[in-house]
């Protein structure tokens, strides 16, 4: 077999967002993926659902593998023909080893690339308000590690020459040698009234500053518990954190906020809550599938003429109606007889990407609302409608278009199946009250969840409640559970500015 290749790639700091578009495009190809223990899970989804993923994640008290043991395993596996993602945090040659092991690489005549990442100095800084370099305070930065702290004979570190650095020092894996750090640079002639900072979780939801002076920050950092992963900063930029703090005033920084919603189309919402500062947890609660039987929704298609309107309750109706339109060898022309009903904006969008604009988007979403709309449009008697739906849809639609004398069809377009892959991640961050919201998105996503996790849990947690409408509410109701806040409009974007509003009342 021939020699495989690897790809030594710098994650970035914790940010997801901050990953490289080379980084995305590389892992696209492993057929391995070697990770540490600060990578966010969500970038191993970059990779190949096939892709063998391996965690050799380092911690200060323990590590899975050792440096050697890693650097053999990159070998034997691009021996093997492999294609190789060796992910790293950060920058892989800044302070990552990735040097150490490019050179167990080049030993062993692997093929590799190096895909640079963002150094926490850089990250981290700026999220923290704080900008390495200015034309006033600072014109070098100086990256330092912080393991070796003691002034020693044999020291790498030269504290004199530190002392005197005119710019910006950073401090890497310097937390618990902070007070030697301090020390040694007063020591040495360092101002001790020196501004410095110490940045914990930069760049995430969990990100923690405290800012002082040089003589102070030891004692600040102590008292506030600060933990690795961080890194110090000293040198007068530290002052402007003040004025620039931007990352930490966003109005969900660090609330861990779980989303119910399917695999696919968790994202919307996950980074709808990610970009105003939360962590969000994926509890996906329900799988989407193609329907055991797909005959109906086939001879749907087949007898498409036949309908005076297609209403579509959701995105998942619109792809499964259009795939099944494009294995017929049809496109969006085959609905040029009929009329088309969107629920919802996003419903609404997703028929415009296939080419139809709807002609009609109820402001309301519930059946009532939904078939009093369509009356506006003309006497439903008689009027055939088709509604291509989930397998456990609710018969309110259905029954209030057919009670103003429609003649109704409904077929089966996906099922909804549960997915209870991440529930015991769930029910444990509940009971340790490490959740501040649960997001519910429909009501196969409350019946799911919690018949897994059951009422009383969540209700002895700390955890509120948000729903995207009356439906999903009502639901909750009958599960045993008040929904805190509710959107209006019942949409993904009302959602998250309900629990913003929430929120902000509550400080």
């Amino acid at each position: 077999m021939s020699r495989g290749c690897v790809y030594l790639v710098g994650a970035g700091p914790g940010d997801p967002g901050l990953l490289t578009l080379r980084g995305r495009e590389v892992l696209a190809l492993a057929d391995v993926v070697v990770y540490d223990a600060l990578i966010p899970p969500r970038l191993l989804e970059y990779a190949p659902a096939a892709a063998e993923r391996i965690y050799v994640g380092k911690r200060a008290s323990h590590h899975t593998l050792g440096q050697d043991e890693i650097n053999r395993l990159l070998v034997a596996k691009a021996q093997g023909g492999a294609c190789v993602v060796r992910l790293k945090g950060g920058d892989p040659y800044v302070f990552g080893r990735g040097g150490e092991e490019a050179l167990a690489l080049a030993a062993a005549g692997i093929e590799f690339e190096v895909v640079p990442g963002v150094t926490a100095a850089v990250a981290a800084a700026a999220y923290a308000g704080i900008p390495l370099t200015h034309r006033d305070l600072a014109s070098a930065v100086g990256l330092v590690t912080g393991h070796e702290a003691d002034d020693k004979a044999d020291s790498a570190l030269d504290w004199e020459a530190l002392a005197r650095w005119k710019g910006t020092l950073v401090f890497y894996m310097g937390v618990a040698n902070l007070p030697a750090i301090s020390r040694n640079l007063i020591a040495h002639g360092r101002a001790g009234t020196t501004p410095a900072a110490v940045i914990h979780g930069g760049t995430t939801p969990r990100q923690k500053v405290v800012s002082g002076t040089l003589e102070s920050l030891a004692a600040l950092a102590a008292e506030a518990g600060l933990a690795p992963p961080a890194i110090i900063l000293v040198g007068a930029v530290v002052a402007l954190r003040e004025r620039l703090n931007w990352f930490e005033r966003r109005p969900l920084l660090g609330r861990r906020i779980v989303v119910t919603r399917s695999r696919a189309q968790a994202s919307e919402l996950s980074r709808r809550l990610e970009a105003l500062g939360a962590e969000t947890i994926e509890a996906p609660a329900i799988r989407i599938e193609p329907p055991a039987d797909a005959s109906d929704l086939r001879q749907a298609v087949a007898d498409r003429a036949s309908f005076d309107w297609v209403v579509f309750t959701s995105t998942n109706g619109v792809d499964a109606w259009f795939q099944t339109l494009a294995a017929a060898g049809l496109d969006a022309r085959a609905l040029a007889g009929c009329m088309v009903a969107a629920i919802g904006p996003a419903t609404a969008e997703r028929l415009a990407q296939f080419g139809l604009r709807a002609d009609l988007e109820p402001e309301k979403f519930t059946g009532a609302a939904v078939a009093a709309a369509l009356a506006t449009k003309q006497d439903l008697a008689g009027v055939r409608v088709l509604l291509p739906r989930a397998d456990i849809a609710p018969k309110e639609l259905a029954e209030a278009l057919a009670s103003r004398g429609a003649a109704v069809r409904e077929v089966v377009a996906y099922r909804t199946a549960a997915d209870l892959s991440n529930v015991e991640t769930v029910a444990r961050m509940l009971a340790q009250n490490e959740i501040d919201w649960l997001t519910f998105t429909s009501s196969s996503t409350v019946k799911n969840l919690v018949e897994a996790i059951g009422a009383e849990r969540v209700r002895a947690s700390r955890a509120r409640i948000a729903s995207i409408g009356p439906t999903t509410s009502e639901t909750l109701r009958r599960s045993g559970l008040e929904p805190d806040v509710e959107a209006d409009p019942h949409t993904i974007p009302a959602l998250v500015d309900a629990i913003v509003k929430r929120e902000r009342a509550a400080v």
